[in-house]
């Protein structure tokens, strides 16, 4: 398995985390952490200085990590169809096997049901 540590925000489904756990992901949720109410923000720095890449469907977190201007953390940004925790698993566990590179030297990668576009960070 990949040395990748998550951490998925509020907006993942306990269900995908556990299901990619059992696929041997090392992830947890942002609540294990950080109160359910930290800002983005937070939970941005709390990734950066713990060396583990943000899981969201949230689109705040581009712009955030955009105008920091850090190389870390990486983002990974889920842009699907459907927010069922079945079809998030399942396209995570197609894709992330593959990013393992791209996500350790840092870049904001957008996954939607037919593409994976991964930009370097930091964003210029």
């Amino acid at each position: 398995m990949s040395n990748l540590r998550l951490i998925a925000d509020v907006h993942i489904s306990p269900l995908t985390v556990t299901a990619l756990k059992l696929q041997g992901h090392d992830i947890a949720r942002s609540t294990d952490f950080l109160p359910a109410t930290a800002a983005d923000v937070e939970i941005l720095e709390f990734a950066r200085v713990e060396g583990r890449i943000v899981l969201t469907q949230d689109l705040d977190f581009s712009m955030l990590v955009a105008l920091s201007n850090y190389d870390q953390p990486s983002l990974i940004t889920l842009r699907l169809s459907s927010a069922k925790p079945a079809v998030v698993t399942q396209r995570l566990l197609e894709v992330l096997p593959n990013l393992n590179r791209d996500l350790i030297s840092g870049s904001a990668i957008t996954i939607d049901d037919d593409s994976v576009r991964i930009r370097k960070l930091p964003i210029r």
